[in-house]
This record gives C-alpha cells, structure tokens and sequence, in this order.
C-alpha cells in the first residue's frame, strides 16, 4: 500500500469515528490478577456500569482485563480481548427513539491504536427482549471472544396477582 493511502486511511479512522463512547462508564471495582513488581501496574480486571443511552431502565456492567506494567502505565499496551456483560432491568422500561439492531451502547479503546472493546444491543421483537452482546474488533483481525446478556422487557412495579 502506498503510504499516502495509507496516512488517509489512518486519519479517515480519527476524523470519521466517533469521539466519545456512546455511553459513560462510571467505576465498581478492579482486582490485580498479576503482580508486576518495582511499583509498577499490576495486571487487572475491571468492572464499570453503565446506562443505555436508548433504553431507560437498563444498566449494563462490564468486565474485562486491563494489562499493567509499564506500557499499561503509558497507555501503550493492548489489553486482551477477554470481556464480559451483564444487563439487567432497573426500572420500568422505554425507549428513546427507534432502536437499530447491532447499534453500540458502550465502546472503550483496547490498545493505542486501533482496538475497541464493544457492546451492541438488539431488539429480539418475537421474544420482547433486549440482547447486548459484547465483542472485540481490530483493523485488521478482531476476535470471536464475545458474551451476550439478555433483558427481558417486563412491567415494573404491578403488583403480582396473588394464587
């Protein structure tokens, strides 16, 4: 490849991809997993939550590996593909707009470049449920490492008949 395509394709990715995640994590916690010794980074893994920008009611938490050291402590290194996801519903349920199959809910860089941590949701209409599947991809070679998470979309807060 020439490498003026190349420098194209490269700044077409920054300047066409969006700037901010479509959703905001916030913080649960993160254990060390490896001890990487003279004060630098262990290696983790993390849990963070977060909202559904389209469907109010539903919070999603994420799992995943973060890899320490010194490149982890620059921001250099690339984190393993390894994630998990768990949604559930909140609150009573409604949706903000029209939702699209495979629309991302939630993504978060994975190495420095050109890695991404996703989660996606669908709308499975026959069984009136929300599915989030989480997943990671890369320019070249992503991973079929994934996990999904279902929600059933219930009535919140009706009292349940007596039997």
């Amino acid at each position: 490849m020439r490498p003026h395509i190349l420098a194209t394709f490269i700044l077409s990715c920054f300047v066409f991809s969006p700037l901010a995640p479509p959703a905001r994590a916030e913080p649960v916690g993160c254990v060390s997993t490896t001890f990487r010794g003279l004060g630098l980074l262990n290696d983790k893994v993390c849990v963070d939550s977060f909202r559904d920008p389209k469907v109010d009611g539903v919070v999603c938490h994420v799992s995943r590996a973060k890899t320490g050291g010194m490149k982890g402590a620059v921001g250099l290194a690339e984190d393993p593909s390894d994630a998990s996801v768990s949604c559930r519903q909140v609150g009573p349920i409604t949706f903000k707009g029209k939702l699209k199959d495979g629309e991302d809910v939630f993504r978060e860089s994975r190495s420095w470049l050109f890695k991404k941590l996703q989660v996606v949701r669908f709308y499975d209409r026959p069984n009136n449920s929300l599915v989030y599947l989480s997943y990671s991809d890369k320019l070249v070679e992503g991973s079929p490492k994934n996990t999904i998470s279902t929600v059933p979309i219930m009535p919140w807060g009706q009292p349940t008949p007596a039997r």
